[in-house]
């Protein structure tokens, strides 16, 4: 379905029966990068899987991370979506939920954190900044190899050639210049300060071998958040629903069915 915001065109699908889960993916993938995970969760959740910008039929105006925040936050009352709804997010996705939880956290209930910082330090900048201006000036099939050591480590690269040439095809489909000015924007974020308003149950997850959000930072976002649980997952990049699908519902359903 297409739902209008402010902020413009969200493409969102809906699966599953039970409490309402947002989902949110990272820069580097669309809705589809849950699809392994996806049919575990929808035994009991209805899930909401968000296109976000540039992907599918999302058709956003340059918003800044947090105005896509705000985005999210319009979507789910449009959709009339409960106070007791969770919400998810993987890399840009979780980055947005972040913005979410400072800006609207009284209109959900539990947040998940995928693999987010709370800002990235400069060689991070850095790194964002050299694929978006390779994207920028050549296009997405330029930044392919960039993006793919950005979202796995080499050990599952080479151990798993089938899902790299999925996951790049899904890139080839990315808007370059909405790519880009997504770069830029997550350069620009800087939640530290902010992070003590959040008062949504949290809990926070990195890949023991991302080497995109690294998790001794990625466990920082934790620390800065009340509350919130950090969990280190083994063996894992910047994409735990894909690289340790059991790891990562375990960690939901423990999270989730939590009283």
């Amino acid at each position: 379905m297409l739902i209008e915001t402010t902020y413009g065109v969200l493409d969102v699908e809906q699966d599953g029966q039970g409490r309402d889960l947002v989902l949110l993916h990272s820069l580097l993938a669309d809705r589809t990068a849950f699809d392994l995970v996806r049919p575990t969760l929808t035994e009991n959740h209805r899930l909401w899987l968000v296109n976000l910008p540039g992907y599918g039929k999302s058709a956003p105006r340059d918003a800044g991370i947090e105005g896509y925040a705000d985005q999210i936050a319009e979507m789910m009352a449009v959709l009339g979506l409960p106070r007791e709804t969770d919400v998810l997010g993987n890399g840009l996705g979780g980055f947005i939920s972040v913005a979410l939880a400072i800006r609207h956290g009284g209109k959900f209930d539990r947040l998940i954190v995928a693999d987010s910082l709370a800002a990235f330090p400069e060689p991070g900048k850095a790194a964002l900044l050299v694929l978006e201006k390779e994207v920028r000036e050549k296009g997405m099939a330029a930044g392919l190899d960039i993006a793919i050591l950005r979202m796995f480590p080499p050990s599952f690269i080479q151990a798993f050639p089938e899902v790299v040439k999925e996951r790049k095809q899904v890139l080839l489909q990315m808007n370059p210049v909405i790519f880009s000015r997504l770069c830029v924007a997550l350069t620009q974020v800087d939640f530290a300060p902010l992070l003590s308003r959040i008062r949504n149950r949290t809990l926070v997850m990195g890949g023991a071998l991302d080497g995109t959000t690294i998790p001794e930072l990625v466990s920082q976002l934790a620390a800065g958040i009340p509350g919130a649980r950090y969990v280190k997952i083994p063996d894992c990049g910047h994409c735990p629903q894909i690289e340790q699908p059991g790891a990562f519902l375990a960690l939901l359903d423990e999270f989730l069915s939590a009283q």
